[in-house]
């Protein structure tokens, strides 16, 4: 019984080699000639427990995406290309389909509007297709204006100094030649007294609520952040940064900040920097156990069981909202640290930046006493019954309706990632990257690299196999018995990598050219 496996060991040469161990069978039709294969294709999951090989090279992606716009000297390129002929087109069409779907609203002609629906969403897919980006105009009008809130700052919050935004995205050179940049981490408010281990001294004071909904609301509390920043500093303040968890598991901020910005100025900044959630009120709960709100059918929404009477809409709670029902802030504990582009500084801070990024959330600090184990119980129990968004089932705990609610909705059952253990609340994305870093997309590094090899292969003579141009990739059907096992995909994979890999070491001795003799050394 200790004898390994086949598909072990595949797998673990699959990993040897760099090759994804959970690939996904796809579908490949060659056009011209007819053909059809079944080709694994990497999973693309960025944790290592998932797919350690596909969770290193998107971290060495991240990595490359860091460097490259860390220490920028020049502003990139961000000037938008003409729109195509087909561009033109199609929006022209897309044009005259919605005047047809508005005409179709008038007159009652459902069957007509739906028709006309559907063919906007085709055309909507085309344009995505053809390279438009932005959000494309909507069939249908709002019919009530957006909510507005008063955005003047409270008066428990310091003023925040403004410069005129200038648009320059490169910081200032100093003494002719340095410029440096900034390593930046902020962390949320405290929410009681800790011991070493992260875990409360006493954890029946420790605000697990206060820090379920920091946690939620965490994000947007960044981007307030980077906002008063930019208005700040006067410039437009761009960085690579990645979300982690303390051993308190509260999340907190690491930073690649291109340009240099004063301390004085970071700290006024996150002093200064507040969220308000505007949402209902949901301190206590109302709904519980087998007591819990029903749908029905007849009022299309939820109502008491006890009382039959409708519970109030997310809009009408909304116009009864006179306070923000939270204010997330940051602590006082702000890190900052300058930064000077190719130094070996520079390089250490990239790798201790994207160290934890093949990791989940709860992966990167696990519980290893009871303590800990009763810490993050306790807050996983508090961001359960915490909503995560207006579409949240968990307001039906506190008599509201969720935006959106169906008949499929079940109270308290949310599948927001805020209430997974594995995000410990932080629903966003691990890593924010501002719009202006590099002047490319992750998508855009991706293709610069292989770029990079192909062209130095073509440099030394060594040509690829020729690969068809026109490809048609179809997803394969469950119990489809044309799909290999999945040894044999992994070790298809693996014979792939090994030529590539031959190819690759060829084309980088043939670039190094012959290596120097002792009596041409002795010569020169």
């Amino acid at each position: 019984m200790k004898q390994p496996a086949a598909l072990d060991i595949a797998r673990a040469v699959a990993e040897e080699h760099g090759v994804c161990v959970r690939p996904l069978a796809k579908e490949r039709i060659d056009l011209d000639t007819g053909r059809v294969d079944i080709v694994p294709v990497p999973c693309g999951s960025t944790v290592a427990s998932v797919c350690p090989t596909c969770a290193e090279k998107n971290r060495r992606l991240r990595m490359a995406q860091c460097r490259e716009g860390w220490h920028l000297t020049e502003e990139p390129d961000f000037t938008p290309d003409a729109p195509s002929d087909d561009q033109r087109e199609l929006t022209a069409y897309r044009a005259d389909l919605v005047k047809a779907f508005r005409l179709a609203l008038d007159e009652g002609d459902e069957v007509g509007a739906e028709e006309v629906r559907e063919e906007v969403a085709e055309v909507d897919t085309e344009l995505r297709q053809l390279g438009v980006r932005g959000s494309l105009p909507s069939l249908e009008v709002p019919l009530k204006a957006a909510r507005k809130r008063s955005t003047k700052r409270r008066q428990d919050a310091p003023n925040l100094p403004r410069r005129p935004v200038s648009k320059r995205t490169v910081g200032k050179v100093f003494g002719g030649k340095y410029q440096p940049s900034t390593f930046l981490t902020l962390t949320l408010d405290t929410y009681g007294k800790v011991r070493s281990d992260g875990t409360p001294v006493d954890p029946a004071t420790y605000n697990y609520r206060r820090a379920a909904r920091d946690a939620v609301h965490f994000a947007a509390l960044l981007d307030r952040f980077v906002q008063n920043l930019r208005r700040c500093v006067g410039w437009e303040v761009q960085y690579f940064s990645a979300v982690e968890p303390q051993r308190r598991l509260a999340p907190h901020w690491h930073a690649a900040v291109r340009g240099s910005i004063s301390r004085a100025e970071l700290r006024a900044v996150a002093e200064a920097t507040y969220h308000q959630v505007w949402w209902p009120e949901h301190d206590e709960i109302k709904y519980s156990g087998d007591n819990l709100p029903v749908w029905d059918v007849r009022a299309k929404g939820f109502v008491d069981t006890q009382t039959r009477k409708a519970l109030p809409t997310w809009e009408d709670a909304l116009d009864q909202v006179e306070r923000p029902a939270h204010v997330a802030r940051f602590g006082v504990q702000v890190h900052s640290k300058g930064i000077l582009g190719g130094t070996e500084e520079a390089g250490r801070h990239i790798g201790y930046l994207t160290k934890y990024l093949t990791k989940s959330i709860n992966e990167c600090f696990e519980a290893q006493t009871a303590r800990q184990e009763d810490h993050a119980e306790r807050l996983c129990a508090e961001l359960a019954v915490t909503p995560c968004s207006p579409q949240c089932a968990v307001w039906l705990l506190y008599g509201v309706q969720p935006r959106g609610a169906r008949l499929s909705t079940v109270a308290g059952k949310c599948k927001g990632k805020a209430h997974k253990r594995t995000t410990l609340g932080v629903a966003g994305r691990r890593v924010l990257v501002s719009r202006k870093w590099s002047g490319k997309s992750l998508a855009d590094h991706k293709h610069d690299r292989k770029t990079f090899v192909r062209q130095l292969l073509a440099d030394v003579g060594i040509k690829p196999e020729d690969q068809p141009q026109r490809l048609v990739w179809n997803n394969v059907e469950p119990g489809d018995p044309n799909v290999p096992p999945r040894a044999h995909l992994l070790l298809s994979a693996v014979a792939e990598r090994r030529r590539w890999k031959a190819e690759y070491t060829a084309a980088l001795l043939a670039s190094a050219g012959p290596p120097e003799s002792s009596a041409t050394l002795h010569a020169a």
